[in-house]
């Protein structure tokens, strides 16, 4: 309970806070707050994905666009402000209403310790041929979700390097027509010199 007191304050701080520097540590806190809570739920592995990919590699992967656009957000009018505010609350209203029939947690009688977990324990060795039931879990049993994951990690790394080579090119932009100034001169220094040889000639 008390990790999620401060998940929630560290959320609303979040959406407080107008420095993009302090916005990007405190989501990397919120991710090590929810690694927290997976472990509190026996959810290893679940937690060593969320401080690797969401404290560790997606907190660098934002601290360097911040170094290549700003650190502060900028503040515009908007109207709808309410209507997103009413839509984050469906939203919300209704992924509490899809888990109002799931079994209690650490419920005996749950699927999971009945058919998925034993299935698991026992048949990963035959079926997949690993000895680590943890690695058969994810690599086979839950491939398309880890392979899911790689994508997100892929996709905000390509997003950051796309940033770094828009900001190359918007750098480059003004050495280029300097340049081109240069050799526009040179050309007409050289155009003047010709005629005036020509004539001392």
């Amino acid at each position: 309970m008390v990790l999620l007191v401060f998940m929630l304050a560290t959320g609303v701080a979040i959406v407080r806070i107008r420095d993009l520097f302090a916005v990007v540590m405190l989501t990397g806190i919120f991710s090590l707050l929810g690694a927290a809570i997976y472990v509190v739920m026996d959810a290893v592995d679940v937690a060593f994905t969320e401080a690797a990919v969401g404290a560790g590699v997606s907190t660098v992967l934002m601290l360097g666009t911040l170094a290549l656009t700003t650190s502060t957000e900028k503040v515009t009018p908007n109207s709808n402000t309410m209507a997103a505010l009413v839509l984050v609350f469906i939203t919300g209203g209704v992924l509490v209403y899809g888990t109002l029939d799931m079994p209690g947690y650490g419920d005996k009688t749950g699927a999971i310790h009945h058919h998925v977990a034993p299935r698991y324990l026992e048949k990963s060795g035959e079926e997949i041929g690993l000895p680590n039931v943890v690695t058969s879990v994810l690599a086979s049993y839950r491939g398309y979700d880890t392979l899911g994951e790689v994508f997100v990690v892929f996709t905000a790394a390509a997003g950051v390097l796309a940033i770094i080579g828009r900001r190359r090119r918007i750098r480059q932009s003004p050495d280029d027509e300097d340049e081109e100034v240069a050799e526009d001169e040179n050309n007409n220094v050289a155009g003047e010199d010709g005629p005036a040889n020509e004539a001392s000639s």
